[in-house]
Protein backbone atom coordinates (compact mmCIF):
# COMPACT_ATOMS: atom_id res chain seq x y z
CA UNK A 1 0.00 0.00 0.00
CA UNK A 2 1.58 3.91 -0.60
CA UNK A 3 2.20 5.70 2.23
CA UNK A 4 1.78 9.04 2.18
CA UNK A 5 3.35 12.36 3.93
CA UNK A 6 2.70 15.66 3.52
CA UNK A 7 5.10 18.68 4.55
CA UNK A 8 5.28 22.38 3.95
CA UNK A 9 2.76 23.98 5.59
CA UNK A 10 3.48 26.56 7.97
CA UNK A 11 1.97 30.05 9.06
CA UNK A 12 2.54 32.56 5.87
CA UNK A 13 1.01 36.23 5.41
CA UNK A 14 -1.95 36.78 3.28
CA UNK A 15 -0.28 37.47 -0.11
CA UNK A 16 2.24 35.25 0.50
CA UNK A 17 3.43 31.43 -0.81
CA UNK A 18 4.05 27.90 0.72
CA UNK A 19 4.87 24.60 -1.02
CA UNK A 20 3.26 21.68 -0.04
CA UNK A 21 4.69 18.61 -0.95
CA UNK A 22 3.36 14.31 -0.84
CA UNK A 23 5.90 11.94 -0.66
CA UNK A 24 5.64 8.15 -1.53
CA UNK A 25 6.88 5.43 0.16
CA UNK A 26 7.07 3.20 -3.14
CA UNK A 27 7.07 4.31 -6.97
CA UNK A 28 3.50 2.70 -7.42
CA UNK A 29 1.91 6.30 -6.67
CA UNK A 30 3.31 6.72 -10.50
CA UNK A 31 0.26 4.57 -10.96
CA UNK A 32 -2.29 6.79 -9.26
CA UNK A 33 -4.08 9.78 -9.96
CA UNK A 34 -3.26 12.31 -7.19
CA UNK A 35 -5.63 14.56 -4.82
CA UNK A 36 -5.30 17.96 -3.02
CA UNK A 37 -7.96 18.26 -0.19
CA UNK A 38 -8.46 20.59 2.16
CA UNK A 39 -10.31 20.84 5.68
CA UNK A 40 -10.70 23.76 7.92
CA UNK A 41 -12.50 23.41 11.61
CA UNK A 42 -15.98 23.04 10.95
CA UNK A 43 -15.86 22.91 7.45
CA UNK A 44 -16.42 20.08 4.62
CA UNK A 45 -13.50 18.76 2.88
CA UNK A 46 -13.17 19.98 -0.56
CA UNK A 47 -10.98 19.43 -3.55
CA UNK A 48 -8.13 22.03 -4.29
CA UNK A 49 -6.79 20.44 -7.11
CA UNK A 50 -5.90 16.87 -8.54
CA UNK A 51 -3.37 15.44 -11.27
CA UNK A 52 -3.39 12.36 -13.32
CA UNK A 53 -1.15 9.22 -13.12
CA UNK A 54 1.21 11.18 -16.14
CA UNK A 55 0.76 14.47 -15.31
CA UNK A 56 -0.61 15.88 -18.18
CA UNK A 57 -4.04 16.65 -16.98
CA UNK A 58 -4.68 18.88 -13.45
CA UNK A 59 -7.97 20.39 -12.51
CA UNK A 60 -8.15 23.20 -9.75
CA UNK A 61 -11.32 23.92 -7.94
CA UNK A 62 -12.21 27.58 -8.54
CA UNK A 63 -11.05 29.21 -5.53
CA UNK A 64 -7.31 28.53 -6.10
CA UNK A 65 -7.47 28.74 -9.96
CA UNK A 66 -4.55 30.85 -10.98
CA UNK A 67 -2.72 30.94 -8.03
CA UNK A 68 -2.40 26.90 -7.11
CA UNK A 69 -0.31 25.19 -9.48
CA UNK A 70 0.07 21.20 -8.96
CA UNK A 71 2.92 19.18 -10.27
CA UNK A 72 4.49 15.86 -9.95
CA UNK A 73 7.74 14.53 -10.11
CA UNK A 74 7.25 10.24 -10.33
CA UNK A 75 10.76 9.74 -10.64
CA UNK A 76 11.10 10.85 -6.93
CA UNK A 77 7.37 9.65 -6.17
CA UNK A 78 6.49 13.21 -4.71
CA UNK A 79 3.36 15.32 -5.84
CA UNK A 80 3.75 19.25 -5.23
CA UNK A 81 1.08 22.10 -4.50
CA UNK A 82 2.76 25.32 -4.83
CA UNK A 83 0.61 27.82 -3.22
CA UNK A 84 0.65 31.57 -3.87
CA UNK A 85 -1.12 34.52 -3.16
CA UNK A 86 -2.72 32.82 -0.19
CA UNK A 87 -5.52 34.09 1.37
CA UNK A 88 -7.22 33.56 5.34
CA UNK A 89 -9.76 31.35 3.69
CA UNK A 90 -7.09 29.07 2.74
CA UNK A 91 -6.35 28.16 6.13
CA UNK A 92 -7.13 24.16 6.61
CA UNK A 93 -5.38 21.27 7.19
CA UNK A 94 -4.17 20.04 3.87
CA UNK A 95 -4.07 16.07 2.62
CA UNK A 96 -2.83 14.06 -0.47
CA UNK A 97 -4.74 11.16 -1.50
CA UNK A 98 -3.53 8.02 -3.84
CA UNK A 99 -6.75 8.43 -6.18
CA UNK A 100 -8.52 5.77 -8.21
CA UNK A 101 -10.48 8.34 -10.23
CA UNK A 102 -8.44 11.36 -12.27
CA UNK A 103 -10.81 13.90 -10.92
CA UNK A 104 -10.36 16.12 -14.19
CA UNK A 105 -13.80 17.93 -14.14
CA UNK A 106 -16.26 19.52 -11.76
CA UNK A 107 -18.29 15.97 -11.90
CA UNK A 108 -15.46 13.22 -11.16
CA UNK A 109 -14.67 16.40 -8.32
CA UNK A 110 -17.65 16.58 -6.22
CA UNK A 111 -18.14 12.60 -6.48
CA UNK A 112 -15.56 11.63 -4.07
CA UNK A 113 -16.12 8.23 -2.37
CA UNK A 114 -13.82 6.96 0.03
CA UNK A 115 -13.18 3.97 -1.81
CA UNK A 116 -11.96 5.28 -4.85
CA UNK A 117 -8.82 6.26 -2.26
CA UNK A 118 -6.12 4.62 -2.01
CA UNK A 119 -4.26 5.91 0.87
CA UNK A 120 -3.88 9.72 2.07
CA UNK A 121 -1.90 11.32 4.65
CA UNK A 122 -2.11 12.99 7.83
CA UNK A 123 -1.77 16.39 6.38
CA UNK A 124 -0.05 19.72 6.71
CA UNK A 125 -1.45 22.77 8.32
CA UNK A 126 -1.78 25.98 6.74
CA UNK A 127 -2.33 29.25 8.33
CA UNK A 128 -2.65 32.17 6.30
CA UNK A 129 -2.95 35.28 8.60
CA UNK A 130 -4.40 38.65 7.29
Amino acid sequence: QVQLVESGGGLVQAGGSLRLSCAASTRTLSTYAVTWFRQAPGKEREIVAAISAGGSGTFYTTSVKGRFTISRNNANNTVYLQMNSLKPEDTANYYCAADLIYRGNLATAAAVRTRDLVSWGRGTQVTVSS
